[in-house]
C-alpha cells in the first residue's frame, strides 16, 4: 500500500487551493492516525476548514460548504467552509473539536484557528459530545463485537469512545483524541484490564492483522457495563456550553480579513 509524506500531503491541499480557488486555514489528519492506532493499510484521513473569497459569501442561493476528493490509494482528503465549521463549532460537534487538537497538523498558517481553539471549552457541551461517544460505541459493538467470534482490532473502535465518555464524566472537558492518553489515566495500572488493553495495542502497533479471534470476554464485560451505564449518566450531563455567537461571527469576518 502506498504511504505518504506530510510534504505530499500538503502539495495534495495546495492543490485543492488552487483547483477551487480557496485558502485553506487548517489542515490535519484524523481517524486511526491521530489516534494513535494506525493499521499498515490505514488510509490518511486528512481534513481541512477553509475560506473563499467574501464575495462567494454574498449570496441569497445556498452553496455546498463542503470539498470532498474521490478516496486515492491510501489518501482520503475532504473539508469544510468556515461558516459550516463555525456553525458545527458552535454545536460543540465532536469531529471538529477533535480536528483541532490533533497530534498530526499539516497546515496552520493563520491566527484563526487558534482563536477558535481558544473558544473550545467555552462553546462545550457535555452532554451532546458524550451521546456523539456514546452511539458510537454501541453502533460498533452491535456491529463487529456479538458472538463467540469478533473482529479483534474493532475493540479499539469501542473503547476509544467509551473511555472518551469517562473522561467526560470526570472532567466536563473535550477528551484527549490519543488511545494511549485516555488509558493511561482512566484504566488502573496494573489492572487486568489494563494489561488486556496494553498487549492489545502492541499488537496492533507492531501490525498484527487483528482479524476474527475469540473474543475477550474481559473487555466485553468492561464495555457491556460501561455502555449501559452511561446511558443513564448522559441524560443528567449539562447540556450545552456559553453562547458566543457574537465572537464566532467575529471570527468569520476576522478570517476573511486576515487570509484575503
Amino acid at each position: 500500500m502506498k504511504s505518504y509524506t506530510p510534504e505530499q500531503i500538503i502539495e495534495q491541499l495546495r492543490q485543492i487551493e488552487q483547483e477551487e480557488q480557496i485558502k485553506i486555514i487548517y489542515a490535519c489528519e484524523s481517524g486511526s492516525r491521530a489516534w494513535g492506532f494506525p493499521s499498515k493499510d490505514s488510509d490518511y484521513d486528512v481534513r481541512f476548514i477553509y475560506v473563499r473569497q467574501a464575495d462567494w459569501y454574498l449570496s441569497i442561493f445556498e452553496k455546498r460548504d463542503v470539498i470532498e476528493r474521490p478516496i486515492s490509494g491510501m489518501l482520503d482528503i475532504n473539508g469544510w467552509d468556515i461558516r459550516k465549521a463555525l456553525n458545527l463549532f458552535r454545536k460543540s460537534n465532536p469531529p471538529l473539536l477533535e480536528w483541532l487538537q490533533s497530534p498530526i497538523v499539516y497546515m496552520e498558517p493563520y491566527r484563526v484557528t487558534e482563536e477558535i481553539r481558544r473558544l473550545s471549552p467555552l462553546t462545550f457541551s457535555p452532554r451532546s459530545c458524550m451521546y456523539h461517544y456514546l452511539h458510537m460505541a454501541k453502533g460498533n459493538y452491535r456491529m463487529y463485537l456479538q458472538g463467540d467470534q469478533v473482529k479483534i482490532k474493532k475493540y479499539f473502535y469501542v473503547l476509544r469512545p467509551v473511555l472518551a465518555c469517562q473522561w467526560i464524566e470526570r472532567s466536563g472537558t473535550m477528551p484527549p483524541i490519543a488511545f494511549e492518553t485516555l488509558v493511561e489515566a482512566l484504566v488502573p495500572a496494573g489492572s487486568e484490564l489494563r494489561a488486556a488493553l496494553e498487549q492489545l495495542l502492541i499488537r496492533k502497533k507492531a501490525g498484527d492483522e487483528l482479524d476474527d479471534e475469540p473474543r475477550i470476554t474481559l473487555i466485553n464485560d468492561f464495555l457491556e457495563e460501561q455502555i449501559a451505564s452511561y446511558e443513564q449518566i448522559a441524560r443528567a450531563m449539562p447540556a450545552s456550553g456559553e453562547d458566543r455567537d457574537q465572537q464566532l461571527d467575529a471570527l468569520f469576518r476576522t478570517a476573511l480579513q486576515e487570509v484575503w
